[in-house]
């Protein structure tokens, strides 16, 4: 079989396994129901992906890609906090518009293999957390920030997927969980406020320096970068009396 057949075979099976998703949700799709859907064989999907776990991997990770590209246009902003939610918001409103692909990806985590879609999704949060530390704007380190921030993220729209229609209070939740996490992660943005929040609160310039030599070549041997991070890591997650 050559080359383009496989690519074209495989692509028909993604295609009917995501339209299965977004009509009857991860229950409609089973070895049979994707293989009539595809006009294909029922081994077919295992030669092609392994296993149905494997096709629905590739599925969230296909959605997924899409739905960034599909936002790839999107403006960035000159402050890291709007930059932030924005992210913020694209990933809720992926979840809401595609809840059986994102269950796929949160509900039900391998804990022996994580989805390569999440990690591509937390290195996305990672990077922008780290713009908003490099600009001295985070009070607390980079690794609890991401950590915080992906799980309420998470943790919302699986309360919003759950959430029956109409219910007034489930469009004011994704705002008002965001800007708590904002008001607990960012430090004031004034020249005079920075200045009294970096004296009272090492933390800050910590993170923006370890943020800044994370990006940054460095004129340190390895050992000497390493103890570097390990000694701001230990500033930024330190907690004052």
């Amino acid at each position: 079989m050559g080359s383009d057949t496989v690519d074209g075979t495989r692509a028909r099976i993604l295609r009917a396994t995501m339209e299965l998703l977004a009509r009857e949700g991860r229950r409609g799709v089973s070895t049979r129901a994707v293989s009539a859907a595809a006009g294909i064989q029922p081994q077919t999907i295992y030669r092609q992906f392994g296993d149905m776990d494997g096709l629905l991997a590739e599925a969230a990770h296909e959605g997924f890609r899409r739905y960034l590209s599909s936002k790839s246009s999107r403006p960035r902003r000159t402050d890291p906090v709007d930059d932030l939610r924005d992210g913020w918001d694209l990933h809720i409103e992926f979840g809401v518009q595609h809840p059986a692909l994102y269950l796929l990806m949160y509900g039900a985590p391998d804990q022996s293999r994580e989805s390569f879609v999440v990690s591509e999704s937390t290195a996305i949060l990672r990077g922008l957390v780290e713009t908003l530390a490099r600009a001295g704007r985070l009070r607390i380190d980079i690794e609890t920030a991401v950590a915080m921030i992906h799980s309420t993220g998470v943790g919302v729209v699986i309360s919003l997927i759950g959430s029956p229609e109409g219910d007034p209070g489930a469009s004011d939740l994704s705002k008002s969980v965001r800007e708590a996490i904002l008001d607990a992660i960012v430090a004031p943005s004034s020249a005079r406020e920075d200045a009294t929040a970096a004296q009272d609160n090492p933390a800050i310039p910590a993170s923006a320096l370890r943020a800044v030599l994370i990006r940054a070549s460095s004129p340190l041997t390895p050992g000497e970068s390493l103890l570097l991070d390990e000694l701001l890591t230990k500033i930024s997650t330190s907690r004052r009396a």
